[in-house]
């Protein structure tokens, strides 16, 4: 089963990991957030080893981004960032896992403080997406 993991942020200034941006982390003692980042590190060693981790990027600076929407039958473009959203698409983990309860595992480990994590099943052609 193929999921996405989508990081959702709003660090100011912008930059990665997000969370090193943002206040909420960095309110945080310094062991703690250490820990926090050797336990991700872990965590995407033991999914590269099983084959669970697919792929995933860090995005640049939404403010950077061009949004196409369809108006007056034509597409039109217009400068970033998204619509009328604090957080941001900050970046994407491309999963593979054996079941929905395992996906729901690991996105949980992903959220962090200040940031919200979404998990998302993968369409398949023909399909719904949670098969």
């Amino acid at each position: 089963m193929k999921y996405v993991i989508l990081i959702h942020s709003n660090p100011q200034p912008w930059g990665h990991p997000t969370g090193d941006y943002l206040a909420e982390y960095q309110a945080l003692p310094q062991a703690q957030r250490e820990k926090m980042n050797a336990d991700l590190e872990s965590l995407l060693g033991q999914m590269q080893e099983h084959g669970e981790l697919l792929g995933g990027e860090a995005l640049g600076d939404p403010a950077a981004s061009k949004l196409y929407r369809w108006r007056a039958g034509e597409p039109t473009s217009s400068d970033g960032p998204y619509a009328e959203s604090k957080e941001h698409l900050a970046g994407f983990f491309m999963i593979d896992v054996d079941s929905s309860s395992r996906a729901e595992e690991i996105a949980a480990k992903f959220a962090g403080p200040g940031e919200t994590v979404e998990l998302r099943p993968v369409m398949w052609p023909g399909g719904d997406g949670d098969e």
